[in-house]
């Protein structure tokens, strides 16, 4: 069995964090998905940059673009679009036999409304509309004003993947969103059955930023202790019975999944795969970048370890609480600077088209 398929076996789904026209053209994402169990695809600014820089049949999608068609952001959908139809369509098999649980492909709104709950609503509807595929996730930042939206487009009936989350304040905030929206849609009577909703933590980033002001034994193991902290506090909330869940399950509704995000290392001195191989938990997503999924695929190590030590998850984070560092400060700073990041990313994406 390929090490990959392992981690679905264990019952975390691998998202791939890439997406291009040759990924869905070449055969390589049914590929990824028959022989490593692959289940799903997500894309962001960043990758849709890289993507058009480095994959050459955008070269002739561009110059097959309408003439008229002026404006930046209209030029990139229209080239980016396709590329996220064909990969729900390569996909769709998939979620149809899971009953909708697998197989989602994600497009974020634009950068630039991430302070513009009212925006942000119109655009995740318009490109809802526009990708029309049941297994399609609209990506929006779990900002202040985001929350509104993240409620509002649940509460539409939309597939939310909410990105860029940092901190145990994100996860609950987020988590308070979904839970609006789908009461929200219920209150309307219309059906919550076929609604899917991630919530994605950024972890290397975390410990990118902490470990230069931590000391040497709690250095590269707060991210995990955090993301670890997160599945406990998730699996009360959204157990069928006993919990604020209850009656939206007795409704039809489906928890929304914690998805390990940025999990490429960044530190040369760390496992190239222990944001994989350390977060392995039932009813989670990891969404993995090409490079690490082809290093877990030749030496990761599969195994059931996101719930392995609650204890010594808490005593870490207790410790960096005792430094004086407030995780969700730092969450806070984390999302402004990914935001920051990504309009940057998004800026160059307009100019290449």
């Amino acid at each position: 069995m390929s090490r990959l398929k392992a981690v679905d076996e264990l019952g975390q789904q691998v998202w791939l964090d890439s997406i291009s026209r040759r990924l869905v053209e070449s055969g390589e994402l049914a590929r990824l998905v028959a022989e490593d169990g692959v289940s799903g695809v997500t894309s962001n600014p960043a990758i849709f940059q890289q993507a058009l820089a480095k994959d050459p049949a955008y070269i002739a999608a561009k110059a097959a673009l309408p003439a008229g068609l002026t404006d930046p952001e209209a030029r990139f959908e229209a080239l980016a679009i396709p590329d996220i139809q064909a990969a729900c369509d390569a996909l769709l098999p998939l979620f149809d036999a899971s009953r909708g649980d697998k197989g989602f492909v994600s497009f974020e709104v634009s950068p630039r409304l991430s302070h513009d709950a009212e925006g942000t609503i119109a655009a995740a509807k318009r490109l809802w509309a526009t990708i029309n595929r049941p297994n399609a996730m609209i990506k929006i930042p779990a900002t202040e004003t985001g929350l509104t939206a993240i409620r509002a487009a649940i509460a539409d009936g939309i597939n939310v993947n909410v990105t860029l989350m940092f901190s145990p304040a994100h996860v609950e905030a987020v988590a308070k969103a979904y839970l609006d929206g789908l009461r929200d849609r219920v209150r309307a009577g219309l059906p919550v059955r076929q609604i899917r909703s991630v919530a994605s933590v950024f972890i290397s980033r975390v410990d990118s930023k902490l470990d230069p002001k931590l000391p040497a034994e709690l250095q590269g193991k707060v991210a995990i202790a955090s993301a670890r902290a997160a599945y406990g506090e998730w699996q009360a909330r959204w157990s069928a019975t006993g919990s604020e869940f209850a009656d939206l399950a007795n409704a039809g509704a489906s928890p929304q999944w914690l998805l390990w995000a940025s999990t490429g290392t960044k530190n040369a001195a760390y496992r190239d795969v222990v944001y994989v191989e350390t977060l392995i938990g039932a009813q989670t997503v990891n969404t993995i970048p090409e490079a690490t999924l082809n290093a877990f695929r030749d030496h990761g190590v599969a195994g059931a370890t996101l719930a392995s030590d609650p204890a010594g998850a808490k005593k870490v984070l207790a410790e960096v609480a005792a430094l004086g560092i407030d995780i969700n400060a730092v969450g806070a700073e984390l999302q402004t600077e990914g935001l920051a990041l990504f309009d940057k990313a998004f800026d160059s994406l307009l100019a290449a088209v």
